[in-house]
């Protein structure tokens, strides 16, 4: 693939970041990528053959911006193991909750071609990074179930948040108590 048509094949992404930033992952359609990337309808074919591949192409972005975030968060190592589990679970439930429409579109496995373009291989890093952290807070654990249900738990609370269903059931006008209590039901307490 050529310089140029490297750089179209990035901007179809780039357009579509910012298409499920703006209008949600149910805007990803191939025609209004395209028209938005100001190229034929069917351009998007020559370098996605499947609408798949674009949209596993733009959560990979997302998987991207996310595992940055998570990094910068939990670079700091000299705070324990549940500190660093606290602020990597604070970090995902604000994406989840700032950015809903990359967040949908990267969770859906059931949409997206999840072992191509490197999707796995931005994702998957995610989880194995907490389950590392779960094994040190707690190496009494079986640690990927534990960071499996924890995993589970916070998108529960990002997801249900968003709809407003926990601030409607709990009368919670913050989301970080929630936050907390789920590392207490899966970490235990917090040591005083």
């Amino acid at each position: 693939m050529d310089e140029q048509e490297q750089g179209l094949r990035a901007r179809l992404v780039s357009v579509g970041v910012e298409l499920v930033h703006q209008e949600g992952a149910q805007a990803l359609t191939l025609r209004e990528i395209a028209r938005r990337a100001g190229v034929s309808h069917g351009a998007p074919r020559r370098y996605f053959p499947t609408h798949l591949k674009l949209l596993s192409a733009i959560a990979r972005e997302g998987f991207g911006e996310l595992g940055a975030e998570v990094a910068e968060a939990v670079r700091d190592d000299t705070g324990s193991p549940r500190d660093r589990i606290a602020a990597l679970a604070g970090v995902y439930v604000r994406f989840a909750l700032s950015r809903r429409g990359m967040y949908e579109l990267m969770f859906r496995h059931d949409l997206l071609e999840s072992n191509s373009l490197g999707l796995r291989g931005t994702s998957l890093p995610l989880f194995e990074g907490l389950v590392a952290l779960v094994r040190a807070a707690r190496p009494d654990a079986r640690a990927p179930e534990v960071a499996g249900a924890l995993w589970a738990n916070l998108h529960g609370i990002a997801q249900l948040w968003g709809w407003g269903s926990l601030q409607l059931a709990t009368g919670a006008g913050d989301v970080d108590p929630l936050v907390r209590a789920a590392l207490d039901a899966h970490l235990g307490p917090e040591p005083r």
